[in-house]
């Protein structure tokens, strides 16, 4: 027998020959606390998330997930869904229920005549630049390596290359995706639009994606990279930064952090690239490279793939502790900037960051209720990342976090990128971040997830 917690938070059995069922149904395998893998196969990018799911259902393919959500429905499971594992509050994991598990599903196939790829539930985003770039394209993918394409598309996907070509969700031609009743729809702009439209933004509220199919562009060689300077620099580095970024073309992108150099010390840096000929790109990045005295100039032209992973280490590291606040801002107050610095000074590891990613360009020029996601223009998300290796030290780092972040929030606004919300975030602050798309959002999930089996997430409950 396995005890497994329901969905309203009781707890069910399961026996033998209910296990033996599932697992004879499926191509994949189902794993139990106490078989070979299941202890890698709970853990996920977050080693603060530390939960012991009753079932894990590791799928090969889209049958093995419908499967899967009909067993969880009809004994009414609570369900995670995992694709890369890499959200910071851990929702590809639970305590006690069925995780639906896709990180076997890694198929890839690339139409370079079309610039299309279509792409599995399971694949990294270092998987599809691969592949794509093995053709000179690629599209809009996140800030690191190892993030899964289907937790950061759901979510809006901001990007290296979102100036240029808009969020991922902008690049999505459509996507294949088992709902709550048990059925395989393909949701496109002409093929369940409504579905299509909640998918692009609206988090994993609506179903398991089982593949998607993105938009590709010519990217090949593009200039990126960080320049360096001491943090008694940094609260005049940040008014430059906020300054410089409203005059970047499309082309360009411009972050900004605080952090910790390779020797131990604070520093402050702009991360800088530039999606175009790199001779252009040097010359609109210039004011950046020449401001103030930098430590260093680490900006040069490199394959998107090394762009693409350059934040890797920490930020993309499997396993590290972490716990990390957000929030989208449209204003970086010289108080912030303050609060910033003096939290820099003080850091309590070495691997924490406080990041600003600037959005601006193609993906704030989409109309507002063209989809789900609503942030459409130009801002910054605001991250305060505490990472640190050792789980006994959790106490310390999370306590010195929430300082900080009591610290900067009264300067933010109070709705976040959905990919970076924080396991405390307050119900409001989700549907805050949604706007008027919100009520929509509701009706649709009443739809197609009535009895909300999708809720571990940043939760859009039916109505």
């Amino acid at each position: 027998m396995v005890d497994i917690m329901t969905l309203n938070g009781g707890r069910s059995m399961l026996d033998a020959p209910e296990i033996a069922a599932l697992r004879s149904g499926l191509r994949g395998a189902v794993l139990l606390s106490g078989d070979e893998g299941y202890e890698t196969a709970r853990r996920v990018w977050n080693g603060n998330v530390d939960r012991r799911p009753a079932v894990i259902v590791r799928c090969l393919t889209a049958s093995d997930v419908q499967r899967a959500v009909d067993f969880a429905k009809k004994r009414d499971l609570l369900v995670s869904v995992r694709g890369g594992g890499h959200s910071a509050p851990g929702y590809g994991t639970n305590d006690g229920g069925l995780v639906i598990d896709l990180s076997s599903m890694k198929a890839i196939s690339v139409d370079p005549a079309g610039r299309t790829a279509r792409a599995e539930g399971g694949v990294l985003w270092r998987d599809l630049d691969t592949a794509t770039q093995a053709h000179g394209l690629a599209t809009t993918g996140g800030t690191v390596s190892n993030t899964g394409i289907g937790g950061l598309t759901l979510g809006g996907g901001l990007g290296w290359l979102m100036g240029k070509h808009g969020l991922t969700i902008d690049n999505l031609i459509s996507a294949e995706v088992v709902t709550a009743d048990g059925q395989l729809r393909k949701a496109s702009a002409t093929e369940h639009p409504d579905l299509f439209w909640a998918l692009r933004g609206g988090g994993g509220n609506f179903g398991v994606v089982t593949a998607f199919e993105y938009h590709l562009h010519p990217v090949t060689q593009v200039l990126g990279g960080m320049v360096i300077y001491p943090l008694d620099q940094a609260a005049e580095m940040l008014r430059f930064y906020r300054d410089f970024c409203p005059t970047l073309p499309d082309e360009a992108e411009a972050n900004a952090a605080l952090l910790t150099s390779p020797e131990g010390m604070p520093v402050a840096a702009m991360l800088l690239g530039y999606n175009g000929p790199v001779e252009e790109g040097e010359k609109v990045l210039a004011p950046a490279r020449r401001f103030g005295k930098p430590l260093a100039d680490m900006v040069a032209p490199m394959p998107y793939g090394v762009r693409q992973s350059m934040l890797d280490a920490p930020n993309g590291e499997h396993g590290l502790h972490r716990y990390w606040r957000s929030a989208f801002t449209e204003r970086i107050s010289d108080a912030l900037i303050d609060e910033m610095v003096a939290a820099a000074a003080k850091f309590s590891s070495p691997l924490s960051a406080l990041i600003f990613f600037y959005m601006h360009g193609a993906g704030t020029r989409v109309p507002v209720t063209e989809t789900a996601f609503s942030a459409r223009r130009a801002q910054w998300d605001f991250d305060a990342i505490g990472q640190w290796a050792e789980g006994s030290q959790s106490a310390t780092h999370v306590a010195w976090l929430r300082d900080i972040w009591s610290r900067v929030e009264p300067h933010l606004k109070g709705s976040v990128y959905l990919n970076h919300v924080a396991a405390d975030d307050l119900p409001e602050k989700v549907r805050s971040s949604f706007g008027d798309n919100y009520q929509r959002l509701r009706e649709l999930k009443a739809k197609f997830d009535p009895g909300n089996l999708f809720r571990v997430n940043a939760n859009i409950p039916p109505g």
